[in-house]
């Protein structure tokens, strides 16, 4: 008897058909903002005892009927993250109580506090996935990133608790000045355990408090245009996929010339992200209040129904965003978009200039190399 073939869920012919109509399957949620690190780049969190930010979290009735409201909606698929998830003592409630609603579960964790109830956990009701981030292939680096000593023992025990259980884990890393010397060590690490995935991500946001001091900090972790391109150039996988995907990536029909909207992106299209203190976003990079609702108040459906179409109708008058942004070829290129504009600017339309000297140097090493590649073809 033949066996019947297996695919990734994120490559079922599903989502394809739900994309063609605004239709929710799956949606993240952050349960905590707290974290026991406090890695130079990262913009969200706050210290592991900051017991105002505890008390501003979910309760898990608020998360069970939040999760009721999204199953209700055709959620297929959550995603628990922070701040570090596995912080909050009721963890392993929240863990079975998503599973029990029918929701196929990942999880983005640091894997420094990961013990043997997670894992006992872990292989009876199995994730979808575990994300994890390597911020360094030595103690040294990476304990300069998460500004905590023993975190690096930490996290290579709990990798290595996951591992060795089989469960599922998926390891990824940021580009950053403090580990860029490692990332080939990093990228190497990371495929060694994982070989059919590893994504690495050179954009940092800005902090979602507007912590002056700490997004000085985050400015000086990020790596230059040319330092980007080059490590996307030395990583044949990810390079080969940007010269692959170059009719998409560079294109002068992307000028949106004439068109004010703001929104170009797919988010709220088919998910959303819920903050720890219950604020529904459009994607968790969104924090501007004109884009966020409260669903400690107010229903998901209102939210998803109503709230969403109004996002995404948000237009701009702004003359330098409609000349520069809308008009340009590369914008697919850019690490700009609104949510990232407000978190800079305080506005969601204003151009900033490192994202357009990123795109610029995309371009510009993509059309070399396929110039490249046609004259030795010739």
């Amino acid at each position: 008897m033949t066996q019947p073939s297996t695919i990734e869920i994120q490559e079922f012919p599903l989502w394809a058909k739900m994309k063609e109509h605004r239709g929710l399957f799956s949606f993240d949620l952050e349960i905590t903002a707290r974290c026991n690190n406090d890695c130079r780049h990262c913009y969200i969190n706050l210290p592991a005892g900051d017991m105002e930010a505890r008390l501003k979290e979910l309760t898990l009735e608020e998360i069970g009927s939040i999760a009721d409201q999204a199953v209700a909606l055709g959620a297929l698929w959550v995603l628990i993250s922070g701040g570090e998830p596995l912080l909050r003592d009721d963890f392993e409630e929240i863990y079975m109580l998503l599973k029990r609603k029918g929701l196929l579960v990942s999880v983005f964790t640091n894997a420094t506090l990961i013990r043997e109830r997670h894992i006992a956990l872990f292989q009876k009701y199995p994730p979808r996935d575990i994300e994890v981030t390597v911020y360094g292939a030595t103690e040294r680096t990476y304990e300069r990133v998460t500004g905590r000593p023993g975190s690096f023992a930490a996290f290579t025990l709990g990798l290595k608790r996951l591992l060795d259980a089989g469960v599922k884990v998926r390891l990824k890393a940021m580009a950053i000045r403090s580990n860029f010397h490692e990332l080939p060590a990093i990228a190497v690490f990371c495929r060694n355990y994982t070989k059919d995935y590893f994504r690495f991500d050179p954009q940092l946001h800005l902090r979602f408090d507007g912590n002056k001091e700490r997004n000085r900090l985050i400015k000086s972790e990020r790596l230059t245009p040319e330092e980007i391109v080059a490590l996307e150039k030395a990583d044949d996988e990810r390079f080969a996929s940007l010269q692959k995907g170059c009719d998409t990536l560079i294109n002068d029909n992307f000028a949106h010339i004439g068109c004010d909207h703001l929104f170009h992106c797919g988010l709220g299209n088919s998910s959303f992200n819920v903050g720890y203190e219950g604020t529904f976003r459009l994607c968790s990079s969104l924090w501007a209040p004109e884009t966020l609702y409260d669903l400690r108040r107010w229903r998901l459906r209102d939210a998803w129904e109503g709230f969403v179409p109004k996002v995404r109708d948000m237009r701009s008058r702004r003359p330098e965003y409609l000349e520069k942004c809308r008009s340009c070829a590369i914008v697919n290129l850019c690490l700009w978009c609104p949510a990232h504009s407000y978190l800079e600017t305080g506005e969601l339309d204003s151009p900033i200039e490192y994202f357009c000297q990123v795109a610029r140097a995309r371009a510009a090493a993509i059309r070399e190399a396929l110039h490249k590649g046609k004259e030795e073809a010739t």
